[in-house]
């Protein structure tokens, strides 16, 4: 996958960098010479140029990349323009970042296949991690729907998921187990090591160590957490 970022301040910069660990081939884009100078060892290509300009743009044969984001965040203007441009010359989808409504709006209008409401989300997960620290990762795939990995913890140790009630109690589906399974090392060390159940039976026993992970309404995940949290 070929992916360009545009604008490379702390969101563009984070998101090309963990694109390229992921294993994308990514284009890193900026105006500023010294932010495309900082990253250029960890992406594929860093390059220095105004993403107004058509040319420039159209040198870099931008068109045939697979997504493009427009990571700007401190020009609404600049963004608005790098959208359509890129639109204008053909790239398939263009993720942009909204800094708030309006700004989101008009970005859909102007043919943003995708908007990315960073400040908005970025609140969500601190509120979460505060309200339910128990929760590992959590992801809206949905309007009112998540996927969480959480550690259940001592009161659900033991039980098998039968006996969890979790399908009974909060309509919530188990979809995966993940264990720390100890075993011995070549050179007679204890170790561990991650083992994935991503069909667990009814029997399956959830221990104190593994992460569980959920789908389900975030109504019913708020009652969950909510028990948790009292013990």
């Amino acid at each position: 996958m070929i992916v360009a970022v545009i604008g490379l301040g702390t969101f563009g910069e984070k998101t090309a960098v963990s694109l390229f660990k992921k294993g994308a081939e990514v284009i890193a884009i900026d105006k500023d010479e010294i932010l495309v100078e900082k990253i250029k060892d960890r992406v594929t290509h860093a390059i220095a140029l105004d993403v107004t300009d058509e040319r420039a743009l159209r040198s870099q044969n931008i068109s045939d990349v697979d997504v493009a984001i427009v990571a700007i965040g401190d020009n609404r203007e600049k963004s608005i323009m790098a959208v359509a441009m890129l639109r204008k010359l053909g790239v398939g989808r263009v993720v942009a970042r909204a800094t708030d409504p309006l700004h989101e709006h008009v970005l859909e209008e102007i043919g943003a296949s995708e908007t990315i409401k960073v400040e908005e989300e970025m609140g969500e997960i601190i509120a979460s991690k505060i309200v339910a620290p128990h929760v590992l990762q959590r992801y809206n795939f949905a309007a009112g729907y998540s996927i969480v990995e959480i550690k259940m913890g001592k009161r659900y140790a033991g039980k098998t998921l039968v006996e969890s009630k979790i399908r009974q109690n909060y309509n919530l589906s188990i979809v995966a187990l993940q264990k720390r399974v100890p075993f011995i090392t070549e050179d007679g060390k204890s170790s561990y090591r991650i083992e994935i159940n991503d069909c667990p039976m009814p029997m399956d026993v959830i221990e104190q160590d593994d992460i569980v992970v959920l789908v389900g309404s975030e109504k019913n995940f708020n009652k969950l957490f909510g028990d948790i949290a009292e013990g």
